[in-house]
């Protein structure tokens, strides 16, 4: 699972639907709808917000608003809840290493896609998230924690 912090306009065709499917699969998981995925990290960040099911309902919104711009059919029906709730803060370091994270990604199954996103020194964060300087967060797997 891969909730990613970076603006969803960023993410290539497949990323973005396999964005969507993970974000209502952390829907599920929040409002206590699956045994899967209970303890995942990318979890987290929106455990520790005062309203879980809201924030994730921001994030999918989101998702579903980058959806709608590109002319594409997610169901907004699926969105449980969503808002009014605080921005999370997330660092800096974290959203470089997702910069460069979807990099590699695209390298290898959208370079064409990629080309178009080299233009953007530093990439916007979804509009759930506010940035502050700041690492990776402590739960992300990066090639420095391991």
């Amino acid at each position: 699972m891969r909730l990613w912090t970076l603006h969803p306009k960023y993410l290539d065709p497949r990323g973005l639907v396999a964005l969507w499917r993970e974000a209502l699969l952390a829907q599920a998981v929040l409002r206590g709808r699956t045994r899967g995925y209970v303890h995942h990290p990318q979890l987290i960040r929106f455990r520790e917000t005062t309203s879980p099911v809201a924030s994730i309902g921001v994030y999918l919104r989101g998702i579903h608003d980058e959806a709608v711009r590109r002319g594409y059919r997610f169901d907004a029906g699926k969105i449980f809840q969503a808002g009014p709730v605080e921005p999370i803060e997330v660092a800096s370091g974290q959203l470089d290493y997702e910069w460069a994270h979807l990099a590699e990604k695209l390298r290898l199954r959208a370079p064409l896609w990629l080309a178009g996103l080299q233009a953007a020194p530093h990439p916007d964060p979804h509009p759930l998230f506010h940035v502050v300087p700041g690492p990776p967060a402590p739960w992300e797997v990066t090639r420095l924690s391991q």
